[in-house]
């Protein structure tokens, strides 16, 4: 099964073709802004490393956050165009799961992400197996989660200090084949690809008024 895996929720830019787990291409460039340009030409060129036409896929992975509004909706805009295009399953994948999906650890672990003005994103794991739901925690009440073997994610920094024993892996987001791998098995119809929003956007209207 030919995968192609799709990812700007977070600092990357980040596209991955795998046929049945073997990698066929992958790349990643880190970025803050500007995922909207530069998706469609890096998957046209991981595409044409595959040796691939567009026809050739089965399905499409997408990371749908907790993320940055403005990229993951990139992504997913993307992703679902491509999709009823190709008349293909687009599945969506939690940040969070794929960035512990991205490198393994044994034992209890949590993924978080910095998601500023005083919070985070964080899952729990056993193993790279969620435990529980992703939430948008204070960053105050981060020392009373259960003490971790392993963090990982773009907001370790929040927690080197809470917990100076874990295993630290301070990526930028996950790894898009880990993510495609993730899609191989997985029931399309429990993966819709909808966005995770835990809390509103930082956005404001004209006068301050939410969106």
């Amino acid at each position: 099964m030919r995968i192609l895996a799709i990812d700007t929720a977070l600092g990357l830019c980040s596209v991955a073709v795998v046929d049945d787990g073997r990698v066929l291409a992958t790349a990643s460039e880190a970025m803050q802004m500007g995922h909207q340009e530069r998706l469609a030409p890096l998957v046209a060129e991981v595409m044409a490393e595959a040796n691939l036409a567009f026809a050739d896929l089965d399905r499409i992975a997408v990371t749908v956050g907790p993320g940055s509004f403005t990229g993951l909706r990139v992504g997913l805009s993307f992703a679902k165009g491509l999709g009823m295009a190709l008349d293909i399953p687009v599945l969506g994948f939690d940040s969070l799961v794929v960035i512990a999906a991205s490198a393994p650890r044994a034992g209890p672990g949590l993924a978080l992400i910095d998601a500023r003005r005083g919070q985070a994103y964080v899952r729990s794991f056993e193993d790279d197996r969620p435990v529980g739901d992703s939430q948008a925690v204070r960053l105050e009440d981060l020392a009373g989660l259960a003490s971790p073997a392993w963090v990982a994610g773009p907001g370790v920094d929040l927690v080197r200090a809470l917990y100076p024993d874990a295993d630290v892996d301070a990526r930028l987001a996950g790894d898009p084949v880990a993510l495609a791998r993730r899609a191989v098995q997985a029931d399309p119809g429990a993966h819709a690809p909808a966005p995770v929003y835990l809390r509103a956007p930082d956005a404001k209207l004209p006068g301050g008024i939410d969106p």
